[in-house]
């Protein structure tokens, strides 16, 4: 899953992007709203952690372009106002969540934790799929009940398809959601890890659709 950081605060931004990164996102951070808001536009984001006091454009006028534009990851807005009134200008400007500085970051992570899970029609923190389960909140997961190792990587790529169970996922897609803007993105390496999922998952769990992409399939 990837998460784009617009925040202009630099020790802010720092914890949120180490604490994101340790729960295994990849994340992608703009210091001012007009390079989030070109992110927003020309990269795919799970979720977005949008600051509203931001320069050279604030987090409103960000928020109000992406959703004009037709953008719809989820969005929950990080600012110091904390009265009723910019809560609910800020919902109205399309945002899905909304959390008043300070917080704690435990608290960050789990509504994004449940803002992707929602947008991807999960209602559990548990994703389930046959004798696998994934837990979003400690990203442990588990066949037949046994807590399988799994590198980084391979947690990031299992995520995403479980997020999205049953659906054919493309590579294009499975890269642009499991590397951050910066990384190096090898679409050979996609392969390597679906490879090495499938010997630590049960059989025909990961469906490869020859030309199109992979789909993770239950039990029949």
């Amino acid at each position: 899953m990837r998460i784009l950081i617009v925040e202009d605060e630099p020790l802010l931004a720092a914890q949120v992007i180490q604490a994101l990164a340790e729960a295994d996102y990849a994340v992608d951070h703009a210091d001012n709203g007009r390079d989030g808001c070109h992110l927003g536009n020309v990269e795919t984001y799970d979720a977005v952690v949008l600051d509203l006091g931001l320069p050279l454009m604030d987090g409103l006028t960000v928020l109000r372009k992406w959703r004009a534009d037709g953008r719809r990851m989820p969005v929950v807005i990080l600012t110091a106002r904390d009265n009723w009134h910019d809560k609910v200008v800020g919902i109205d400007a399309g945002a899905d969540d909304y959390l008043a500085k300070p917080f704690h970051m435990e608290e960050l992570l789990a509504r994004v934790r449940a803002l992707i899970r929602r947008a991807a029609g999960h209602a559990s923190a548990e994703l389930v799929c046959g004798a696998v389960v994934l837990d979003t909140r400690s990203s442990r997961v588990t066949v037949d009940g046994v807590v399988i190792s799994l590198t980084s990587h391979e947690f990031k790529v299992l995520s995403f398809l479980m997020h999205r169970q049953g659906e054919l996922v493309s590579r294009t897609a499975l890269i642009e959601h499991i590397y951050a803007q910066d990384h190096d993105r090898d679409s050979n390496t996609i392969e390597v890890f679906i490879g090495r999922l499938r010997r630590k998952l049960p059989p025909g769990l990961i469906e490869t659709v020859r030309g199109l992409g992979y789909r993770l399939t239950g039990p029949a």
